[in-house]
């Protein structure tokens, strides 16, 4: 895509700027750097992992992200509605320069744009990062599979704006958009521009009903499962022993997470 696609760019009369770090580090240093610098936007080739990394560079700032799709899961690109195998058409987006205020989700002092998982989907991500093969969604699936096997109900308490609960759950995952894992709609209904995070709850079911219930999390229909529960909220804290967040697709750290939604905190062009 890189060599399809900004040319594209370049072509087009955009004085462009390569910046290519060699570890995660490097790149936000870079990205920091160019945003200090004063540029027109950030553009990012790749997946939620470069989205995420981002993202912490441009918060808050006032200087747009673009997106060029080139990723396994592509879930902030998916919510934006922008074209995720079609290089000449993503580029044709960034092109049209249609900006949009879209918001982010806060912890402490690191952002993140999708979907933060914690519980079995956490587990999953953390066994999946381990593997090198397959790629794409059947690395995701198979790790769901592996962990099927020994997963049992995690103990959560939680916070949601003031009103604490303990609860029994599958996982929890709280959503500023509606998918994460290439397209697993788990906060359905989830919308970036409402200035609410979408707290999901699933509660304790069998481990085949899980299987049974997992092709519906593409289709977004599980929401109708007596076992889903949806919390809206401004802010909320999850605690639970032993779970790592992962947000973004990436690792996010350690529960107990305050997270809060901060409105309008990024612009994008769409």
């Amino acid at each position: 895509m890189r060599d399809e696609a900004l040319p594209r760019l370049h072509g087009a009369g955009w004085h462009t700027r390569s910046l290519v770090g060699r570890d995660a580090d490097e790149a936000l240093d870079l990205a920091r750097g160019a945003v200090a610098d004063g540029v027109d936007a950030l553009v990012v080739c790749g997946g939620d992992g470069l989205v995420h990394l981002a993202v912490q560079a441009v918060a808050g700032s006032g200087v747009p992200l673009g997106i060029l799709p080139a990723g396994t899961g592509n879930d902030a690109a998916r919510e934006l509605g922008l074209p995720l195998r079609d290089p000449a058409a993503a580029a044709a987006r960034l092109l049209a320069w249609q900006p949009r205020r879209v918001d982010l989700a806060r912890a402490g002092d690191r952002w993140f744009a999708t979907v933060l998982a914690a519980g079995f989907d956490a587990v999953v991500n953390e066994r999946a990062n381990r593997m090198r093969w397959p790629s794409g969604q059947m690395r995701y699936n198979l790790a769901t599979l592996a962990e099927l096997r020994t997963f049992e109900p995690l103990h959560y308490v939680l916070d949601l704006d003031g009103d604490q609960r303990q609860v029994d759950a599958m996982l929890v995952a709280v959503g500023n958009t509606a998918s994460f894992g290439g397209g697993l709609r788990i906060a359905e209904g989830a919308r970036p521009d409402d200035g609410l995070l979408d707290v999901v709850v699933i509660h304790p079911v069998s481990k085949l009903e899980l299987v049974r219930t997992y092709p519906k999390l593409f289709r977004g229909t599980h929401v109708h499962h007596p076992q889903f529960a949806r919390h809206r909220v401004r802010r909320v804290t999850v605690a639970c022993p032993g779970i790592v967040g992962y947000a973004d697709g990436e690792r996010y750290g350690a529960l107990p997470l305050t997270i809060e939604c901060v409105p309008q905190a990024l612009e994008v062009l769409t």
